[in-house]
């Protein structure tokens, strides 16, 4: 008769965090994991499914774009076990009363902006020229990218963008969302400039749900995980907004959360996955055209989703920590508490956390918690929240 105890764990959340937490811990320890998800699906804000009209795989919550150079090893090996990832290419465009403009910032968008053809080397003098070389500290976000891009390039591509994703002027947002912006100079219009970037070919949900299958791994869809669980299960792993768990005994912590409207339309709309609406009219932020993030498929018609941002009420999904001033406050105030008093309960992913976090962090985060895990067993010390700059 083995003397081996089986443990059981429960997950609120069967997103990226949970998924990857849970295939881990059944992988290494003789344990049952039961996943507790708010929602009627998997995937978190990654989900996806295809539209019965159209065929096209839709990013229902929004395009999330797989890159990384981080531990190749550990994150795209990962992530290809469990599905076969496309090549893509994400570019980006800018749609002003002026003009279209190229994303990221480069040597396409200055040629365009200051309508001039540019070397590398003039573009990197003239732009020189146009930052704010007065600013030695930025104290904000405006300060950030004046200092970076120069004040034209601010206010045709940055200021409005980010008052409508945030609710608030670049001057309230601080420094902490943003350290400097990226400029390139050179024709490069690939938004990403990591290793890999590609899209899962069934999309995320049917990469999350590989993750997720496992006998010892079982989900509970419209179910709500609370506190109560520990005194059921050996160890609770937390995946939703820390203030909501702790009933916002700190207060609420600002979010910004986005809806859409979403269209179908015969042949292309507008001949790109992303367009960003970077003045403050129109109201939306930009229309997703989602076919175009499947390259490899091809369909008659489009599935189009024009997204607008707006702060987050109780009855909203949390998608954009605002770390203003008064939030990372608070939620040093739950991480306090947390560490303090938590010891059959860990906090985890984005939410939990109040960070942003890419997915190939993400996975690569949960990986290196399950080992921390693994080792405190013995001390019954588990860790409360990852190893990283929180």
């Amino acid at each position: 008769m083995s003397n081996i105890k089986k443990y059981k764990f429960a997950i609120a959340g069967a997103g990226f965090s949970g998924a990857v937490l849970a295939r881990e811990l059944v992988t290494s320890l003789p344990c049952e994991v039961i996943i507790f998800e708010e929602r009627d699906h998997t995937g978190g804000n990654c989900h996806t499914s295809r539209d019965i009209d159209t065929g096209v795989m839709v990013y229902r919550y929004g395009p999330h774009i797989f890159n990384t150079n981080i531990n190749i090893n550990e994150v795209w090996d990962y992530v290809h076990e469990f599905c076969n990832m496309g090549t893509y290419i994400y570019q980006v465009k800018a749609n002003t009363s002026k003009d279209i403009f190229s994303l990221p910032i480069n040597l396409n968008t200055t040629n365009e902006i200051y309508n001039k053809r540019f070397t590398p080397r003039e573009a990197m003098e003239f732009i020189s020229n146009e930052i704010d070389s007065t600013i030695i500290e930025p104290k904000n976000f405006e300060e950030v990218a004046i200092a970076s891009v120069g004040r034209p390039i601010y206010e045709i591509l940055i200021r409005d963008y980010s008052t409508k994703q945030l609710g608030c002027h670049p001057k309230e947002i601080p420094t902490e969302v943003v350290k400097r912006l990226p400029i390139r100079y050179n024709y490069n219009n690939n938004y990403h400039k990591s290793k890999y970037v590609r899209m899962p070919e069934n999309g995320y949900s049917g990469l999350i749900d590989n993750i997720l299958n496992h006998p010892n791994i079982s989900i509970k869809l419209n179910s709500i995980a609370t506190r109560s669980l520990i005194e059921e299960y050996d160890h609770l792993y937390y995946c939703g907004p820390i203030d909501k768990f702790y009933n916002y005994k700190f207060g609420e912590l600002g979010y910004r959360t986005v809806f859409w409207k979403n269209f179908v339309v015969d042949g292309d709309f507008q001949g790109i996955s992303q367009m960003n609406y970077t003045e403050s009219n129109p109201e939306f932020t930009r229309i997703i055209e989602h076919k175009h993030f499947n390259p490899w498929e091809n369909h008659k018609k489009s599935y189009c989703s024009t997204e607008y941002s707006k702060e987050t009420t109780k009855l909203d999904i949390p998608y954009f920590p605002k770390k203003l001033e008064e939030d990372l406050i608070k939620f040093n105030s739950y991480m306090k508490y947390a560490i303090e008093n938590e010891s059959e309960i860990s906090f985890l992913g984005r939410l939990a956390t109040y960070r942003y976090l890419d997915m190939d962090k993400t996975i690569f985060e949960e990986i290196q918690f399950a080992k921390d895990y693994l080792v405190s067993i013995s001390s019954c010390q588990p860790p409360v929240f990852p190893k990283q700059d929180l």
